[in-house]
């Protein structure tokens, strides 16, 4: 379904309760004042403090009074406010409201003129869709073709084009049927001619039928998978049937008299209900596996996919030393997230012998990332292996401190330098800069955003910013969120431009005398709290999480409540929206937190993250503490992971975009076994 825009919702956004008259009077041109805005329509609500000219004051309340005229179904007053417009960004989402509305009268001429004046925005290809769908109720299949456009993404207008393509006689269309009748989901009911003539054509072949069948049932769209298997011929339904069942009580799978047919179809029966009862018990799955292996002729992919399955989750159920021999067993077993679990699994025992052993089986893209190539000098130290494959430990060690990463800044503490923080602007010309905020996309996300519409600004800005052609382009973009203070937007933009050392928009320093204020009041850096700032919300005050944390440190309300009665602060829930209270209540959380893990900062982020209660069932009893790398490394949760060490890299670059230093890793934390 295409996205459809709430006018009335837009509205109600940009309401303020007063409306100053005379400033709209000055700001017109003369032939403007004929045309005179009401003086009960509100003002819009502007979010920001960036200076905002008469003029656009005006044009703003203009917009208004046009707004509320179209859904009044008051287009005479509409036309009226029209040409008082013309240079607002917004005037597009009038138009397309207006047209909108009247497209099943087919104004041809408009709509191309409406395609012309916004090529290539976001408002553009949403009136597309629609017009498309216009032109396919009436069949009008030439226009249909003339304004369809390859790049959109929606499987039913790409039906329809086919159809409209076999409605003109072209009969190759049905070549292109195949790959959109094959997918695992149910497709729109638009979809229906075009594949009944591609089946009546002989392009539907048993093979593809029981492809499509694999499919919908391995996502769980068994109404689709039941629907396929009534098409088949009987043989191949009874496989398929069989097929649907084991999916949904893989307990069949014990049932092993059920499955000695040998063929591709009963092959697939037992992969899938090994794979699913593995997850169950896997011990008894490896057993099952015996049996079936020693009577039928598996392929070599299905026998890598089954054991890898036992064998991932033996480990998930505390079964490693039987997930080591069955990996031991099968040379080719080699997939990353296995060997790395594995990895974790002898780091967790201290068997560095048995770590540098599945270090060595990891595929050779995975051995050269960062993070593996940190341990693998790291295993080489502990183990006191001079070298391998060339190259000591240390030579490991300076491949990675190379990078401005967590396991760059590991390897630069081993090695004793300085961390590497690669922090080089990209050079953009002043014309390159004023090319790109001129871009009718930047301009109506702007003015969305200054408005406080959220949603509608984050959609232009997407839209426009992923179709901008160059890395220059887009870090240009990132640059102008960053000064706007859109700063979630700016970090995102950097991120998707793959230019990753312009540090002052991917860290950029906001909310800093809020920040000075809570460093005040409690024992942590500021470093600290815009790491997990920047984190936990990449500075958006408004963030909410599906779980219901919010704001710019993402509290939970129950949390933020606890921690303002031990304050003695009043609170309410939407506090949280607010930066200054949200970063009191956050700052005062995580110095909480410090304090009951003993200023460790390692464990207090993994807290922020995870819950303390949880953290401290994580740490080892004596025997059996770990080192500082080796806990973080082996943390349960990889979401907590990735969290712990994002908070510490990014407070050491925030201690960089501050003029101050900041270790790493403290001296006492890493003294500190865990």
């Amino acid at each position: 379904m295409h996205a459809r825009f709430s006018y009335k919702s837009f509205c109600t956004s940009l309401l303020l309760s007063f409306l100053i008259v005379s400033f709209a009077q000055a700001a017109t041109k003369p032939d403007a004042r004929k045309v005179k805005p009401k003086t009960q329509t509100p003002a819009p609500t502007v979010v920001s403090s960036t200076p905002v000219s008469a003029a656009r004051k005006a044009e703003r309340i203009y917009y208004m009074e046009a707004q509320a005229a179209l859904d009044k179904k008051q287009f005479t007053r509409y036309r009226e406010l029209l040409p008082q417009l013309k240079n607002y960004p917004l005037v597009a989402y009038l138009e397309y409201q207006e047209l909108g509305e009247r497209l099943m009268a087919l104004p041809t001429k408009e709509v191309e003129q409406f395609f012309n004046r916004y090529p290539n925005s976001y408002v553009g290809e949403r009136l597309r869709h629609r017009w498309l769908r216009a032109l396919a109720i009436k069949e009008l299949w030439p226009e249909y073709l003339r304004f369809y456009d390859k790049n959109l993404t929606d499987p039913e207008l790409a039906c329809l084009n086919l159809r409209a393509r076999l409605a003109m006689g072209d009969k190759t269309a049905l070549k292109d049927v195949e790959a959109l009748w094959n997918i695992e989901k149910q497709q729109s009911t638009a979809c229906e001619p075009v594949f009944n003539e591609w089946k009546r054509a002989g392009y539907l072949t048993p093979q593809l039928m029981w492809s499509r069948h694999l499919k919908a049932v391995k996502a769980d769209e068994i109404s689709l998978a039941v629907s396929l298997a009534k098409e088949m011929e009987p043989v191949q339904q009874t496989y398929a049937v069989l097929y649907e069942n084991v999916s949904q009580n893989p307990r069949l799978i014990l049932q092993t008299e059920n499955f000695k047919t040998q063929n591709a179809e009963t092959r697939a029966s037992i992969v899938l209900g090994l794979e699913k009862y593995s997850q169950t018990d896997a011990e008894e799955t490896a057993a099952l596996w015996k049996t079936y292996s020693s009577r039928t002729d598996f392929t070599e992919d299905e026998k890598l996919n089954i054991t890898y399955a036992i064998a991932r989750q033996l480990l998930r159920q505390d079964h490693g030393q039987e997930a080591e021999k069955i990996v031991t067993a099968n040379p080719n077993l080699s997939r990353p997230d296995l060997m790395e679990a594995l990895i974790r699994e002898a780091l967790q025992q201290k068997d560095w012998e048995k770590a540098f052993r599945w270090v060595s089986r990891l595929p050779a893209d995975s051995k050269k990332t960062e993070r593996w190539t940190y341990w693998q000098g790291r295993i080489m130290d502990q183990l006191n292996i001079k070298m391998v494959d060339g190259k000591t430990p240390k030579d490991f060690y300076t491949d990675v401190a190379n990078t401005r990463s967590f396991y760059g800044f590991l390897a630069s503490d081993k090695l004793g330098i300085s961390y590497s923080l690669l922090d080089k602007p990209l050079p953009i010309s002043k014309e390159l800069m004023n090319k790109v905020e001129s871009d009718a996309g930047i301009q109506r996300a702007r003015e969305f955003y200054l408005l406080g519409n959220l949603p509608s600004a984050n959609r232009e800005w997407t839209f426009t910013t992923n179709h901008l052609p160059s890395t220059e382009e887009m870090v240009a973009a990132g640059r102008l969120a960053d000064r706007w203070g859109w700063y979630r937007q700016a970090i995102q933009t950097m991120q998707d431009s793959d230019y990753w050392d312009e540090l002052s928009v991917r860290f950029p320093i906001p909310f800093h005398e809020q920040v000075k204020a809570a460093v005040r009041q409690t024992t942590i850096d500021p470093h600290f709290i815009f790491a997990i700032a920047k984190q936990e919300s990449a500075f958006n005050s408004d963030a909410a999480s599906p779980v219901g944390a919010m704001g710019l440190m993402q509290l939970m309300p129950a949390t933020a409540k606890q921690t303002a009665k031990k304050a003695g602060l009043l609170f309410r829930p939407q506090d949280l929206l607010q930066a200054d209270k949200n970063i009191t209540l956050g700052s005062r959380y995580l110095d909480e937190l410090m304090g009951a893990f003993a200023g460790n900062r390692i464990l207090a982020s993994a807290a922020y993250n995870a819950g303390p209660s949880r953290v401290k069932q994580w740490l080892n009893k004596d025997e059996n503490k770990l080192p500082y790398d080796v806990w973080i490394e082996t943390i349960p949760y990889k979401e907590t992971r990735f969290y712990v060490q994002n908070v510490l890299s990014f407070a050491v670059i925030y201690a960089y975009r501050t003029g101050s230093k900041q270790p790493f890793i403290t001296p006492q934390e890493a003294a500190q076994t865990l």
